[in-house]
């Protein structure tokens, strides 16, 4: 029973920090937007479930990233609560992985929905 106890506040915990990265992070809530957005035109072209997966895992990059990029911001600025040059690059190394990301998200999406957006609207 206290394993089972200890495993729900751990996934409690999990959840806060997903909800702290959704509710501090306006990026974070753009990229729910655009994985909402790409998820339904998804469906509306009736992608195959092998599409589905690599679509589903690849809305699950971004927004891991971002909640990487949120806990490494934080723990940067507790850490370091000066400026200093490795404080930023640190900041700067975590953005730059979401943006990395963000671009391979886009052109997988562009591979996976553009032929059969296309073909549909034109």
């Amino acid at each position: 029973m206290r394993m089972l106890r200890n495993l729900i506040r751990s996934f409690g915990y999990a959840l806060e920090g997903v909800f702290y990265t959704l509710g501090t992070q306006r990026n974070a809530r753009i990229e729910v937007v655009i994985g909402i957005a790409v998820a339904i035109v998804a469906g509306w072209l009736r992608v195959s479930r092998g599409e589905w997966a690599i679509l589903l895992l690849t809305i699950a990059a971004v927004l891991t990233a971002e909640t990487f990029n949120t806990s490494i911001e934080r723990m940067v600025d507790l850490l370091s609560p000066d400026r200093r040059d490795e404080a930023k690059h640190a900041k700067d190394a975590a953005a730059g992985a979401v943006l990395i990301v963000s671009i391979a998200a886009a052109v997988v999406g562009f591979v996976i929905l553009g032929p059969a957006l296309w073909r549909r609207l034109f």
